[in-house]
């Protein structure tokens, strides 16, 4: 049997980005249309909330109803198959790398449940989790199965589906066991601040060994990432309790009875943590890859930062100065505002809309940053346009 002699440490480049955003933008007024309200009553905080993220429209996979229109899968498979065309299918696809935070079962992989979508002939699988980073991570994977010479091809996906756990109806035992303590109840802001925040949608990336020819690719020059676990608590969680020290108690410590009590399957997040920590350490992350790669802020000509809110903007600008990565702030592209925080899609979601918007040109340097506050990790990924 002939053995197949595939190169090592072979460039990687982005070829073609597509993305799928479910149904109609969801206007802010619209929010709670599509939400509910929690016992009939609206929010405390969601004024605030938006007023400070700066984002004016998302997208649900839900109907006004409660009623799914998308599974996450059917969403990840939906922009895949937008990749496809004549020449590259299904069946010619030799990786399918997937990240979500919000996959739509414990059990089979996310990954799996997409290549049973998709179809085409049998493929390698591999499955990224977590929060913002798990769509990096997928993209990674791919990336390195390329420059290793194991594929020629891969297909990275980041997607999320949140909107129908943000449903009142999911906290409605919460509000009552606190009604019977409270003279004016209401749900925990951790898991509120979280309804108003985050959409839903689903980002595909297709990678190869070379170039297209026909068009403008992104060479892929590297990518870092760094957990600082070790150092930090949690800020974000899903399943799970946080003790008083800032531990996590897993949801198969609890009696299955107090599972809906506590709404313990909702996503929360600590917002004073996520403030004092998620600029911090990506701004001393920026400053260990600058050293690493040999590059400044003059060097990158478009600079895109996943945030989960434009509060963080200036705040993000200002602390990368302070660390030397002084990039003007024109070159700063996002697209938070008009589609919300994809979490672990952000990042190709982000790189999709400057990928086709037209404004890239060969030579041009772009640098992402993906930061993930769930117990805070950060990415850093530079391409060239070719």
């Amino acid at each position: 049997m002939q053995i197949e002699n595939r190169e090592l440490n072979q460039e990687v480049y982005i070829t073609r980005l597509a993305r799928f955003l479910p149904g109609n933008p969801v206007y802010n007024h619209e929010m709670e249309e599509y939400l509910g309200m929690v016992a009939g009553t609206p929010s405390r905080s969601k004024a605030l909330i938006l007023r400070n993220n700066g984002i004016t429209e998302r997208y649900y996979a839900i109907d006004k109803n409660g009623k799914s229109l998308y599974t996450n899968a059917e969403m990840t498979a939906k922009a895949i198959e937008k990749l496809f065309d004549g020449e590259f299918t299904a069946d010619s696809m030799e990786l399918l790398s997937c990240g979500t935070t919000s996959a739509d079962q414990l059990l089979p992989s996310h990954a799996s449940m997409v290549h049973g979508l998709v179809g085409g002939t049998n493929v390698e699988t591999a499955g990224s989790t977590g929060s913002c980073l798990a769509g990096f991570q997928a993209f990674k994977n791919a990336y390195l199965n390329i420059k290793a010479g194991q594929k020629k091809n891969a297909v990275a996906t980041g997607s999320e589906c949140f909107s129908k756990a943000f449903r009142a109806e999911n906290f409605e035992e919460e509000y009552n066991k606190v009604k019977e303590l409270e003279e004016k109840p209401y749900i925990a802001f951790e898991r509120d601040f979280l309804r108003w925040m985050l959409s839903d949608g689903a980002c595909a990336a297709k990678l190869e060994n070379r170039p297209d020819l026909n068009r403008l690719s992104l060479r892929v020059d590297w990518l870092e990432s760094k957990s600082y676990a070790n150092e930090l608590k949690t800020c974000m969680y899903i399943g799970a309790e946080r003790t008083a020290d800032g531990d996590l108690i897993g949801y198969r410590q609890f009696e299955p009875t107090l599972w809906p009590e506590q709404s313990m399957f909702a996503i929360n997040q600590d917002t004073r943590i996520l403030g004092e920590n998620i600029i911090k350490y990506g701004g001393v992350f920026s400053r260990e890859v600058m050293d690493k790669h040999g590059f400044t802020g003059e060097d990158i000509d478009w600079f895109l930062p996943h945030i989960s809110s434009m509060f963080f903007m200036d705040k993000t600008f200002n602390e990368l100065n302070e660390q030397g990565l002084k990039i003007p702030r024109e070159r700063y592209f996002t697209n938070l505002t008009k589609v919300g925080n994809l979490g672990s899609a952000a990042f190709m979601m982000i790189l999709e809309e400057l990928f086709n918007s037209g404004n890239l040109k060969k030579g041009q340097r772009v640098l992402a940053m993906v930061p993930e506050s769930a117990r805070f990790a950060y990415g850093y990924a530079h391409f060239t346009v070719v």
